[in-house]
């Protein structure tokens, strides 16, 4: 079998990672992609920043293969969009002359099993070439096959217990998936209507948070956030002590609009029944309560769908859904992104021979994927095929955890998305953090501060309060940390220095309570 192709179901950025590691080995292979190009799945949230910059983003071996054609890294803090890391990356990637001959859009895989051999049948098994056989009746043949196909496609339902809440399929026309395009493409349905996010995930607080900025031009726009769980902390991330800053601004933010009464929290609230109303509206049903609504975004998470390998022999562990192996090192029970143990062909191995599930797919229903994540494990497994166990088994991965300063690039990008937005120039919310910081150190009442600095900026009210609650982590650290003079640095990138040299966030205390009541008002 060693003239035969690996097969890589996906390009997108971990499929196209580890046809950049095949590439770099010297082994033959074949990137088949159900899309009509590169990143498919991505570009159906193109509008959403990533949490984790650009540091995190690309894989090694890619940059190896893009750097001598010009190809530039983007700068490592910034968090890129779904559309950035498209057009910046996995698109000049694809179209690498080492990897573009190699790649198939519309390609569709159906099914995978072995020449002659059932799942029953053990008998030279591990000797007979994998069959892939897709959508429109072709087969391939492969020596190995990568899954890296994601689980995009596969949302999760609304209903706490699993399956579809009772009313949920016939309801389908008013329930969107996670990350709809609500300032922008889908902007029409979100407008002056109700809207029920259940989930409680960074899914569901990228829409919390575009909602609440679509009603601040769209008063009639009301938003209710519902999850399962008795609190929303797990939502509210590492806040301002998060070292993936764009992942603790979401949590800052929506726990000031939580609180400023902007968003109606609905705790408890595991979906039974989604039912329609006389009036035209939908009632969504859980144990001993209910709220009528005009939409509802199901951000629930997703799921691997393993039906096209149903011929072969997989080991999943029976909660996660990842190898038996993998489940102990990324239960979302345990761990979150940045706690993942480093991993890789060991681990993601099933009884199948050379048949391995990476990228998002890999983790099952664990939410706690990072793609720095996805592009070890190809090339822990790209090693492997070539024979070179050693470099196989040195699996070496850098994840952020919570507990260092937030107020970097990322945290700003995320504010500056809005600003724009607003018609103001990206770098008013750095300039209004100074400014309310420095009116807060004579008022000591926090609102008054954003509306004075609004003033002094020359920018309308709400958008200054809209503006603060997206900065509030940093608004949180500064005055965590005591600084009472900040000013913009003289670089003039919009970085937010003070008397401490800097505004590494705290732990949430009263002086951040104190800070989200004093929005509130």
């Amino acid at each position: 079998m060693g003239d035969l192709p690996v097969v890589v179901i996906g390009a997108g950025p971990v499929g196209l990672a580890a046809a950049a590691h095949l590439a770099e080995r010297g082994l033959p292979f074949m990137v088949v992609e159900a899309g009509d190009g590169p990143g498919a799945s991505v570009r159906e949230w193109a509008h959403i920043r990533l949490f984790s910059p650009w540091q995190y983003n690309t894989d090694p071996a890619a940059r190896r293969l893009l750097e001598p054609t010009g190809w530039v890294l983007p700068d490592a803090e910034v968090l890129p969009t779904g559309a950035g890391l498209v057009s910046e990356y996995l698109a000049p990637l694809a179209a690498h002359p080492a990897i573009a001959p190699h790649v198939r859009y519309g390609a569709r895989v159906a099914a995978i099993s072995r020449e002659g051999v059932d799942r029953v049948r053990t008998a030279g098994r591990a000797e007979a070439p994998f069959v892939v056989r897709l959508a429109d009746g072709q087969e391939l043949s492969a020596r190995a096959v990568i899954d890296a196909s994601g689980t995009w496609r596969q949302p999760n339902v609304l209903g706490a217990n699993g399956l579809p809440a009772r009313g949920e399929e016939q309801m389908g026309e008013v329930i969107a998936t996670a990350l709809p395009d609500v300032l922008g493409a889908d902007r029409d349905r979100y407008v002056g209507v109700h809207t029920l996010v259940v989930g409680a995930g960074h899914s569901a607080a990228n829409t919390l948070l575009a909602l609440a900025e679509l009603a601040e031009t769209a008063p009639a726009t009301r938003i209710t956030w519902a999850v399962r769980g008795a609190s929303a902390d797990r939502a509210f991330g590492g806040g301002d002590a998060d070292a993936l800053p764009g992942r603790g601004a979401l949590g800052s933010g929506l726990r000031m609009l939580i609180e400023s009464g902007r968003i109606e929290l609905r705790t408890g609230f595991g979906v039974r029944a989604v039912r329609p109303t006389a009036d035209g509206r939908v009632a969504v049903d859980a144990d001993g309560q209910s709220v009528t609504v005009d939409r509802v975004v199901a951000a629930t998470g997703f799921r691997p769908d393993h039906s096209i390998a149903d011929e072969l022999r997989l080991d999943l562990d029976p909660a996660v859904g990842c190898t038996r192996a993998l489940a102990p090192l990324i239960d979302p029970n345990l761990h979150s992104c940045g706690t993942v143990r480093p991993h890789g062909v060991d681990e993601l191995s099933h009884p199948e021979p050379n048949y391995f599930i990476v990228g998002m797919k890999s983790y099952g229903r664990a939410p706690t994927f990072l793609l720095a994540t996805g592009y070890e494990q190809v090339r822990s497994i790209s090693a492997a095929l070539a024979g070179d166990w050693s470099a196989a088994r040195d699996v070496q991965l850098e994840l952020p955890e919570t507990g260092v300063c937030s107020v970097t690039a990322g945290a700003r990008a995320i504010a500056a998305d809005a600003a724009v937005r607003l018609g103001l120039p990206a770098d008013v919310p750095a300039r209004l953090v100074s400014a309310t910081i420095a009116h807060y150190a004579v008022t000591s009442d926090l609102h008054a501060a954003v509306r004075a600095a609004a003033d002094e900026l020359e920018i309308e009210a709400t958008a200054a309060d809209q503006l603060a609650v997206l900065v509030a982590d940093q608004l949180e650290a500064m005055l965590d940390t005591g600084t009472a003079d900040p000013t913009v640095d003289a670089a003039g990138d919009g970085e937010v220095v003070g008397a401490a040299g800097g505004s590494c966030g705290a732990p949430a205390g009263a002086e951040n309570l104190s800070l989200s009541a004093s929005l509130a008002r």
